[in-house]
């Protein structure tokens, strides 16, 4: 196993994973306590307990992950490595309806934290959100969750509700059961390596840090674009769309992280909820612009439209493709606005924040915008792109400077997964939104839902492996600008 000897080792943990046969279970969070364990980030005493209903043994569970995680680790596969993880691994047959299955799971987590040493016990609920509320009861009921026991934590998966009051509901029912500092709800773009330096860069850089305010900075686009369409995941999407399954998290997270007041270890929540609060949106029909992609040519295939995608309405409006303007009403960022957008069977799957400089007014015709852009995937990495002349002409060309990691780093990225689980056993909050964070970002996106709803007119159909419906590039034009390239 690799010494990462610099990084912070948690303390001795029990975790339960509700939803383990999952598909992001199988993909992420199992890969990511291996490729823990593989690079010596886990404590001695770690113990994961498994919870579904499969009729498994212990050994059973062992094996069925351990293909799981051949699959699926960032780190190479290593037979020897799995052996020393495997006896940390333990399962409880169950279901979510059942209290007797809770009472069983208990009795397994006492097992597995005296087998193995753990005082600390997580839970983990990497399940839909409709039975977030009953496995809260259940933990509750059978005495594992407790707002007192400091050596508790639950992690929620997103969608964190499906608008405002839901998250309300949903946060006074985990406020009876864990502290606020027993929660991490989980926006996993937080854990991606770009997100997490981007306070680093600005802040011990002066090349960085001087340029981030409206003096220098005319917008701010951020963008999450995929060229998938919505893979299987009809009956999810069909009720979230994309303002709900990205604008209200990621993007809002994103736009929170880079317009915050630079914080003091301890105050990234403070400071982001700061930026939330100044958020201001108007005149949507003018700042926002939603679309659906129709059948097309992506990533050299034809594809159908969102609406012959299996399970999906074949009169849905409901949408793929989601921008916003918004105004954030500080000293920092008076004058300069940042533009959102996010949407599925685009160009090109792409997620970066790109802070656009002033023009200068002198300069010649052909000029290209300025731009610090932070690449978030693929290929993390940071550049500037300039205008330079071309030799032995009098025109001017777009240049650019950068930075990968893969290039610079030996060692790859870690997954977003690796850095949250490991921020989640170590007690560190900064990179998981909080109950006000929540409530603030839905606040926003209720409005716009709100004003689609009444104007089911907006919705606008834009071809797969396009750049996005007519609407987004009249909402930058009516500004005097246009959208980076995807």
């Amino acid at each position: 196993m690799e010494n990462s000897y610099w990084s912070p080792i948690p303390e001795p943990c029990a975790i339960a994973l509700f939803g383990v046969t999952g598909h992001l279970s199988r993909h992420k969070i199992l890969p990511a306590f291996y490729d823990l364990f593989h690079r010596g980030l886990l404590p001695a005493g770690f113990a994961l307990v498994g919870f579904a209903r499969r009729e498994w043994s212990r050994e059973e569970f062992a094996l069925w992950t351990k293909e799981q995680i051949r699959e699926n680790c960032r780190t190479k596969f290593d037979e020897e490595v799995f052996s020393l993880l495997c006896p940390h691994f333990y399962f409880s047959k169950g279901t979510f309806d059942d209290e007797e299955s809770f009472r069983a799971l208990k009795g397994e987590m006492e097992r597995a934290s005296k087998e193995q040493g753990a005082r600390e016990k997580m839970f983990y609920l990497s399940i839909p959100p409709a039975s977030f509320p009953l496995v809260v009861e259940r933990l509750k009921g059978c005495g594992l969750a407790d707002p007192k026991d400091p050596f508790q934590k639950v992690v929620i998966e997103k969608p964190f509700g499906w608008d405002l009051e839901s998250a309300r509901s949903l946060n006074a029912l985990l406020s009876s059961a864990f502290s606020s500092s027993q929660v991490f709800r989980v926006d996993h773009y937080l854990g991606k390596e770009m997100v997490q330096d981007l306070l680093p860069l600005r802040r011990e850089n002066p090349l960085f840090g001087a340029l981030w305010s409206s003096k220098y900075v005319d917008h701010v686009e951020i963008s999450v674009a995929e060229s998938a369409g919505v893979e299987g995941r009809a009956a999810y999407y069909e009720k979230a769309g994309a303002a709900r399954d990205v604008l209200q998290n990621h993007l809002m997270q994103l736009l929170a992280l880079t317009a915050m007041e630079e914080p003091k270890r301890g105050e990234e929540r403070e400071k982001k909820i700061e930026v939330l609060k100044s958020c201001s949106v108007s005149d949507l029909k003018r700042t926002s612009a939603r679309g659906q992609y129709s059948a097309g040519f992506a990533s050299g295939k034809f594809v159908p439209g969102y609406r012959q995608e299996p399970g999906v309405d074949p009169l849905s409006f409901t949408d793929t493709f989601a921008a916003l303007k918004i105004q954030v009403l500080t000293p920092r960022w008076e004058g300069a606005p940042f533009y959102l957008r996010t949407g599925k069977r685009l160009a090109k799957r792409s997620a970066e924040v790109a802070l656009v400089l002033k023009q200068n007014e002198t300069l010649p015709s052909g000029g290209n915008a300025n731009a610090l852009v932070f690449r978030i995937q693929p290929g993390e990495g940071v550049w500037a792109e300039f205008s330079t002349k071309a030799p032995g002409k009098e025109i001017l060309r777009e240049a650019r400077m950068g930075f990968s990691y893969k290039a610079e780093f030996a060692e790859g990225c870690p997954e977003a997964y690796e850095n949250l689980a490991l921020d989640a056993m170590l007690g560190r909050t900064s990179m998981f939104p909080s109950e006000e964070e929540t409530e603030l970002s839905w606040k926003i996106t209720d409005e716009l839902e709100e004003f689609w709803k009444r104007e089911p007119s907006t919705l606008e159909f834009y071809e797969a492996g396009s750049c996005g419906p007519n609407s987004a590039a009249k909402l930058m034009e009516r500004d005097g600008r246009k959208w980076r390239k995807l």
